[in-house]
């Protein structure tokens, strides 16, 4: 019996793209990574989002945004006011698609 999926074979990215969100989709999964990076740092160090906001100069609304894996808007300042603030620095490259 042929399987009358029509996603039968393809790959959950071809899937996304023929959904049209592919691009949120992955921005999404990126800035998770990115907070589930920047809250575990945080942990190690013990700093609350109230002292990783003076660490940053910044308030404790924009650590949530940076922490928010919904939100992906994040600039880069934000981003290394945030390594800094973690005794890291950001590494940024383009790679082959």
């Amino acid at each position: 019996m042929k399987n009358k999926n029509p996603h039968a074979g393809s790959d959950f990215d071809d899937f996304l793209k023929e959904e049209g969100i592919f691009d949120e989709v992955e921005a999404r999964a990126l800035k998770r990574a990115l907070a589930l990076s920047v809250q575990d740092l945080m942990a190690k160090k013990k700093l609350t989002k109230t002292s990783m906001a003076v660490r940053m100069s910044t308030s404790r609304a924009a650590v949530n945004r940076l922490l928010d894996s919904i939100n992906t808007s994040v600039t880069l300042g934000t981003l290394n006011k945030a390594a800094k603030a973690l005794g890291k620095k950001v590494r940024i490259e383009l790679v082959s698609a």
